[in-house]
């Protein structure tokens, strides 16, 4: 994610142009605050180097989340992450061919803080899914509760894939992930917080190369 503190950053295209033949597959950033002409260029790039496109939402109103799938499906996105959960957005990203997935549980402020039961979560993501969703967007370390049992137990809980964002800052939280083993995970800040040591196209090799270790 070409994000920090849940923005996307100024420079994200000059960011891109660098780290274009990195080893990350799944590419993306948030929904504010750059233009849309510098977005839908950003992502056209992403796409002719063979990348998954994502825009994530940081947003909870209906209104924000149909108007972040409108700039998605404008962007040729192949997956809208975030938002609160709505079937007209719902609805939008099948009409328009995005996968869709929303956020779980109470999801406030931005950087966004999640609460909830976990529980509740796993059974909120089944409707979901049910619904139509492909997948859920699990803010496991915004969570103001047990942030690992949360991880392990919704993604052996949710048939459907699982990306966790937000703060995995650390060796420590990739083990945790490749524990919990989710479909997918963002870093973006903590690339910006140079966290893994390195420039940006090191620090993601190093992460997708000690992912990839058995």
């Amino acid at each position: 994610m070409l994000t920090w503190h849940d923005y996307t950053v100024g420079n994200a295209a000059q960011v891109w142009e660098q780290c274009k033949s990195a080893k990350a597959r799944y590419w993306g950033f948030k929904e504010h605050p750059l233009p849309i002409d510098q977005m839908k260029a950003i992502y056209d790039s992403m796409k002719q180097c063979g990348k998954t496109t994502f825009l994530e939402v940081v947003a909870y109103s209906e209104a924000e989340g149909l108007e972040g799938a409108k700039i998605a499906a404008a962007c040729g996105c192949d997956i809208l992450m975030g938002t609160k959960f709505f079937d007209s957005i719902n609805d939008y990203c099948k009409e328009h061919g995005i996968k869709y997935m929303p956020f779980v549980g109470k999801v406030t402020g931005r950087p966004s803080v999640l609460e909830g039961t976990i529980e509740g979560m796993i059974e909120e993501a089944r409707d979901y899914i049910a619904k139509g969703a492909y997948g859920i967007d699990l803010l496991g370390y915004r969570f103001t509760g047990d942030a690992i049992a949360l991880n392990e137990a919704f993604v052996a809980g949710v048939d459907a894939p699982v990306c966790l964002a937000g703060s995995i800052d650390s060796y420590e939280r990739l083990d945790e992930v490749r524990h919990a083993a989710p479909w997918a995970f963002t870093i973006g800040g903590a690339f910006f917080e140079n966290k893994f040591d390195g420039t940006f196209v090191d620090q993601i090799n190093k992460v997708c190369d000690y992912m990839s270790q058995e």
